[in-house]
């Protein structure tokens, strides 16, 4: 009877043994790092590597392109004020009403010259002596600055 025991042990610890050595090729398989599991963490691992890098390269970039535009946009508000301001001081130039349709074009002399701007100084003589409007009167509004804070997105 220890005769069969021990056989049966035996056998027991080579079929364990035998086990062993093909759990041991699979898992070498299983982590081999061209083919199995271990190739594969390794190839996502620079993966994300590579996704941090470039997600920082756009991010540098935006953050770039975000002062370029907050640039640009305090630009086009001082130029839009400046227009605001000459659209406003417009109100203040009369049109000319009696333009022929077609002048006939004049050549430039120095007489031409010098009697326009003997014109135009008398013109701001006359406007000068001219009398003051009344201080309670109003003219109208001539110029409405819209707030700019209630219409800008965060």
């Amino acid at each position: 009877m220890d005769l069969i025991a021990d056989i049966l042990l035996a056998a027991g610890a080579l079929g364990a043994g035998f086990y062993c050595l093909v759990l041991s090729r699979r898992l070498k398989r299983f982590n081999d790092l061209e083919k199995g599991v271990g190739g594969a963490v390794a190839v996502l691992s620079s993966q994300v590597d590579d996704l941090n890098k470039s997600f920082a390269k756009a991010r540098q970039v935006s953050e770039g392109s975000s002062q370029a535009l907050d640039q640009l946009t305090g630009r086009a508000e001082s130029v839009a004020q400046r227009l605001e301001l000459m659209m406003a001081s417009m109100h203040d130039v009369v049109p000319e009403t009696n333009v022929p349709a077609q002048q006939p074009a004049r050549a430039v002399t120095a007489e031409t010259e010098e009697s326009d701007a003997l014109a135009v100084a008398y013109e701001t003589e006359v406007a000068a002596e001219a009398p003051a409007e009344e201080p309670g009167k109003s003219a109208g509004v001539m110029f409405v600055r819209h707030n700019r804070d209630k219409d800008r997105v965060a």
